[in-house]
């Protein structure tokens, strides 16, 4: 339930929340986001998005003190005067996602695959191309043995024969959380991170930085990687109209679609009240 007053720590995903369909983000909600940023609320998105993505996702959250990308995975605190600095930087094992591939292969069939390795800028996903995944210009085709030598940030997979709902609900029967963290980010593919890495443990990062409490946290998204952030914010759990079944199950509010400017509306009249 909406807490009265306002909120100490605003955090929205981007993709499907903040940015719309046609991949831009408004000039009004930028400028909305520059209110909550001079009414002394810092801003973070937080996104699945990885570090090598960095400056498009600086770019559609210019107002954004804190960056939480990779799903939780890499913590970016960009308010020091002196250049960004990394709070948290998780990897995943490439043994471990070879042997979490195989015991999900042999529950569900061929996978196809995709690792996110690098995080220099623009770096390329490794791995099995699919004509669904709407980046065809950041891959470059490399075996599953290639994809797997080393340390992931996170990886990808799908298969010709489950919807990605029905996978994810599989691949968490077969995969303990303590292995990696599986969610869906709305792209047909579920998503393989670090254990104990996803929104929530991401945004706790930023809150310790700042000593502000979960209870305090206002929270926008549409996809299921936003659901640990939503279990774990107390102020106000917002969902866009175009958000997947469950997120708006678990909301406390639901704003208007990613392409009205649902976060902005909502934030313009909270400022507003």
């Amino acid at each position: 339930m909406t807490r009265p007053g306002l909120p100490k720590l605003i955090a929205t995903d981007l993709d499907g929340t903040l940015v719309r369909s046609d991949e831009t983000v408004s000039a009004y909600t930028h400028e909305v986001l520059d209110r909550v940023r001079a009414a002394g609320i810092p801003v973070v998105g937080a996104t699945g998005r990885g570090p090598r993505l960095t400056e498009l996702t600086r770019n559609d959250i210019r107002a954004a003190d804190f960056l939480v990308m990779a799903g939780g995975g890499r913590v970016v605190d960009q308010s020091d005067p002196a250049g960004p600095v990394v709070l948290r930087d998780e990897r995943l094992p490439g043994e471990v996602l070879a042997r979490l591939l195989a015991d999900l292969e042999a529950a569900v069939g061929p996978l196809t695959v995709m690792v996110e390795a690098s995080d220099e800028h623009d770096a390329p996903l490794w791995g099995d191309y699919h004509p669904s995944w709407p980046y065809p210009d950041r891959f470059e085709a490399r075996s599953r043995a290639e994809c797997v030598s080393s340390d992931v940030i996170k990886a990808f997979a799908r298969t010709a024969d489950h919807h990605v709902d029905e996978l994810l609900a599989t691949a968490r029967r077969i995969v303990p959380p303590e292995t990696a963290t599986l969610t869906q980010a709305g792209l047909g593919f579920i998503e393989i991170c670090p254990p104990g890495v996803d929104k929530s443990t991401g945004l706790s990062v930023v809150a310790q930085t700042l000593g502000v409490d979960p209870a305090e946290v206002l929270v926008f998204g549409d996809m299921p990687n936003d659901l640990p952030m939503f279990a774990w914010a107390g102020w106000a759990r917002v969902a866009v109209a175009n958000a997947h079944p469950e997120v708006r199950a678990a909301a406390d509010e639901v704003t208007l679609r990613n392409d009205d400017d649902g976060v902005a509306v909502y934030l313009d009249r909270l400022l507003s009240r």
